[in-house]
């Protein structure tokens, strides 16, 4: 994984996850009411932690709305655009070592493809 030839051409990174964090004062639903902060901080430290960080490897960034709240809270993993919705550390653990580190898509976390806002 830490290879940086199998990076996709063009790229800097050879996956780039982002989490929802955004927040709503109106009282929609929202992934920051979901713990998303507290996901991308474990995930981030996770990949730091597995020396998967860093050109050619993996990027861990904080979004706005992605507009998929009712899967919320939810993150993205390009170049793969896969989706995902998480519950706790144990499944940001396994997206981490399962799709970040050996490019295997977590299935049972995905998001519907039908869930929007």
């Amino acid at each position: 994984m830490s290879d940086a030839a199998s990076t996709p051409p063009g790229s800097y990174y050879q996956r780039h996850i982002f989490f929802c964090l955004n927040q709503r004062d109106n009282g929609e639903a929202c992934c920051a009411d979901h713990n998303a902060q507290k996901a991308f901080d474990r995930c981030k430290a996770q990949v730091k932690a597995q020396g998967l960080a860093g050109p050619g490897k993996v990027r861990v960034n904080k979004a706005g709305c992605l507009d998929r709240c009712a899967g919320g809270p939810i993150a993205v993993v390009y170049p793969e655009a896969t989706w995902y919705t998480f519950v706790d550390e144990a499944d940001i653990d396994e997206i981490v070592s399962s799709h970040l580190r050996d490019g295997v898509v977590v299935e049972r976390l995905r998001t519907p493809h039908d869930v929007g806002r």
